[in-house]
């Protein structure tokens, strides 16, 4: 009994050293709480508030991983999630017993498949982009990866997209954080230029021709894109605090070190669609006639509209435009501007599309379509709706080990693909993630190929809007092309009104000036 007493003492005495001290602990925090006038809930009961903030924490994690169904879109469904992990990591992606879909709901889609479907032997499908005046056509892939710069996205995320690229074939989007070391591994470049011209500015923050010479030289860099506006926060800009800048993202975007990076919202190269045609001519001349053109997500209408009477008026045309939905966007955006602004892909798709075949354009630009394309389904829907190829962000994310955490702009990436935290960030193991980029583009293709053959075509740019089917409301089913239609070609040059607002906002439209003549958009 002596020694077993002096056992219980011993440990009475050890917890006692552990529970004195977390008591004090719990005192002072409550004594903090009661004294703290940020949080009501603190102020009333003290200590145990804070149980409140740590399941509020929490909450998307126990949603997602608990509570959310397979179908809910938050912003991408686990269905989605989990087919893009599966063909990243080259597993088996079919599933048994049956679609999950609501096949009788309003909003439901498919495609319409043949009696007679044709094998189709690769998948490596092509889209030459390069018009009239472009010397160095590119043999672009039909499915990319859209623009994330460096800065956003860790420096082995960017490691491992490039060489994901250059092992697939498949051109990787540079974003507007100018040409960094990490994405010079042999992958192609489209080199994105924004309104802070990173990477080919002055010290002022303007356009620095020879700069962008000696950038867009690099044989690596196959196209060149202006953007315009992108669909998570258009008409917006952008800072880059000084804290969050290294110096390989000074080097990058050729900023000093200690100053916020600013992203302005209008480009000062150009303020007309007259002056952007002659800037797009510039940019051409300068990479020694590469393929040019940009990117935007459609607001106003007539906008668009006033750039291609610029078209027209100049004889100067990009060799292609990327449409950017406004459901896509990897970076952070204010609520409003993510909910409530800019086209959506689809309309702003379709409008640009029928624009160009009404000005007589179609034929000499090429369409790229950006925004939550990340199933063999959804690149086929966008090019039977007028795009000639896809490109896919979040996507590419997912392939890399996102788990849709959504704390991409708090630097606390838990997967490392977006912060510039190193600790972090060594968690992605470049020569594993670049193969699962590799995987995911050429497993989607191959998807792509057997759904193509299915229709009965033999290559996914056949797809028209008439192998849509839509259903609209309950036993109601319409064809795509009752809703999306493609007009006729040249309807604008010749007057001809085929509804929808087109000729109108046509007749508004001035190619010296964004300016609306009336208070039409």
């Amino acid at each position: 009994m002596g020694t077993l007493g002096a056992a219980l003492l011993a440990a009475s005495h050890a917890e006692a050293r552990i529970a004195l001290p977390l008591l004090a602990a719990l005192c002072l925090l409550g004594l903090y709480d009661l004294s703290q006038r940020r949080h009501a809930i603190l102020r009333n009961y003290p200590v145990i508030g804070h149980l409140r903030y740590i399941l509020e924490s929490i909450r998307p994690e126990m949603r997602q991983y608990f509570f959310e169904n397979d179908q809910d879109e938050e912003p991408f469904s686990r269905d989605e999630r989990t087919l893009i992990y599966q063909r990243a990591k080259n597993i088996e992606d079919a599933r048994p017993f049956g679609t999950r879909k609501p096949v009788y709901d309003a909003g439901y889609q498919w495609l319409t498949h043949s009696v007679l479907p044709k094998t189709i032997a690769g998948s490596d499908f092509r889209v030459t982009i390069g018009g009239p005046d472009c010397k160095r056509p590119y043999a672009a892939s039909i499915y990319n990866i859209s623009a994330m710069s460096y800065g956003a996205l860790s420096d082995n995320a960017i490691l491992a997209l490039n060489r994901g690229a250059k092992a697939g074939g498949f051109a990787h989007d540079t974003g507007e954080g100018g040409i960094s070391a990490f994405h010079l591994q042999g992958g192609d470049l489209i080199f994105e230029i924004g309104s802070g011209y990173f990477g080919c500015r002055d010290a002022a923050g303007h356009f620095d021709p020879e700069a962008f010479r000696e950038a867009a030289a690099h044989p690596q860099v196959r196209m060149i894109e202006v953007k315009l506006s992108q669909g998570a926060k258009p008409g917006l800009g952008g800072v880059l605090p000084a804290a969050k800048i290294t110096p390989e993202i000074a080097r990058a975007r050729a900023v000093p070190m200690g100053v916020d990076c600013i992203s302005p919202r209008a480009h000062s190269a150009f303020s007309t669609p007259l002056e952007l045609m002659e800037f797009l001519a510039t940019l051409r001349r300068l990479s020694d006639g590469k393929p040019v053109g940009f990117k935007l997500c459609i607001g106003h209408r007539r906008e668009f509209m006033c750039l291609v009477k610029a078209m027209l008026a100049t004889g100067i045309t990009p060799d292609f435009i990327v449409i950017d939905g406004k459901e896509g966007g990897t970076g952070a955006a204010p609520l409003e501007f993510a909910n409530h602004m800019g086209m959506p892909l689809i309309e702003g798709l379709t409008f640009v599309h029928n624009t160009l075949r009404g000005a007589g354009l179609r034929d000499r630009i090429r369409l790229g379509a950006s925004g939550k394309l990340v199933s063999a389904f959804d690149i086929a829907k966008a090019m039977a709706l007028g795009a000639d190829w896809a490109n896919s962000a979040r996507g590419f994310m997912f392939a890399l080990g996102c788990i849709q955490s959504q704390s991409c702009h708090t630097n606390r990436c838990p997967v490392g693909v977006a912060t510039q935290d190193r600790m972090r960030a060594r968690a992605l193991v470049v020569p594993d993630k670049a193969e699962r980029v590799a995987n995911f583009h050429r497993n989607t293709l191959h998807a792509l190929a057997e759904i193509t053959g299915a229709a009965g075509l033999d290559h996914p740019g056949e797809f028209r809007p008439h192998h849509l089917m839509l259903r609209e409301k309950d036993r109601n089913v319409i064809v795509g092309n009752q809703v999306y239609p493609e007009l006729p070609v040249g309807f604008l040059l010749e007057g001809r009104d085929e509804g929808a607002g087109y000729l109108a906002r046509w007749r508004r439209a001035d190619p010296a000036s964004f300016r609306p003549t009336d208070d039409g958009v």
